[in-house]
């Protein structure tokens, strides 16, 4: 499996909180079957974003861990003015290395129209955006036909693995069986923060999902479509979403 959305870089923002933390995440992630891991940090208005100093606490983190865990670069992009702007200017600095990719995330108050715009604009350039957990925003929650949208203009949609195995609650677990159920779920992510509440293991939700869904899409979308992400390629599945 292949896991592009996970908060493992020690005292970087609200994720793994020291080196023994991060180094038992990854040994975590290995025993659960994950391949490859896409570190993201936040990027918003509490964690500044220094991709440079990033790229030297990834790399310590990989002579620590070794070669059983393959680990990049990437980054929870805030959907805010400041971000965007900067983003325009400088989409390698933001986006999952290497790759055209680039996970952005909703504030949970508000979604202004010129987002969509921004996320437009994005893809015009050749930046496909990744929006990160819908079905734990409450903004989308509430008008889950915005996320239809979304996939529709080009985005991938990223749901949460333990939404599917109850930690975010009954409503996060049905928003993402209405997603999958309208074909717009493209990949699950971990979402990792911690060793407990927020472990960087798939395998539980992909078990769920095999055995509702079937086996040929837990494959999709917990390794196909991730694993088509870190080496920049087309998604294999993106099916046409329904309305």
């Amino acid at each position: 499996m292949v896991d592009i959305h996970c908060h493992m870089l020690p005292a970087t923002d609200d994720g793994a909180k020291d080196w023994e933390t991060a180094e038992a995440m990854c040994r975590m992630a290995i025993g659960d079957g994950i391949k490859s891991v896409v570190c993201t940090p936040h990027a918003n208005d509490t964690y500044r974003y220094d991709r440079s100093l990033h790229m030297e606490t990834l790399t310590e983190l990989k002579k620590r861990v070794g070669d059983d865990l393959d680990l990049r670069l990437g980054c929870d992009f805030h959907l805010s003015f400041e971000n965007i702007a900067n983003a325009m200017k400088d989409p390698d600095g933001f986006v999952i290395a290497g790759t055209d990719y680039l996970l952005v995330e909703f504030s949970d108050f508000a979604i202004p129209p010129p987002v969509f715009d921004a996320l437009m604009r994005f893809v015009s350039i050749g930046i496909t955006p990744i929006v990160t957990h819908p079905e734990r925003n409450m903004m989308l929650v509430r008008k889950p036909e915005m996320v239809l949208r979304l996939a529709k203009m080009g985005c991938v949609i990223q749901v949460t693995a333990n939404s599917f195995t109850g930690r975010w609650g009954s409503g996060a677990r049905k928003m993402c069986e209405w997603l999958i159920q309208r074909d717009a779920v493209h990949i699950v992510a971990s979402d990792a923060h911690d060793l407990r509440s927020r472990p960087p293991v798939l395998s539980a939700a992909r078990d769920i999902v095999g055995q509702i869904y079937g086996d040929g899409l837990a494959e999709m979308l917990f390794r196909a479509n991730p694993e088509a992400v870190i080496y920049n390629k087309r998604l294999p599945y993106q099916p046409d979403t329904r309305t």
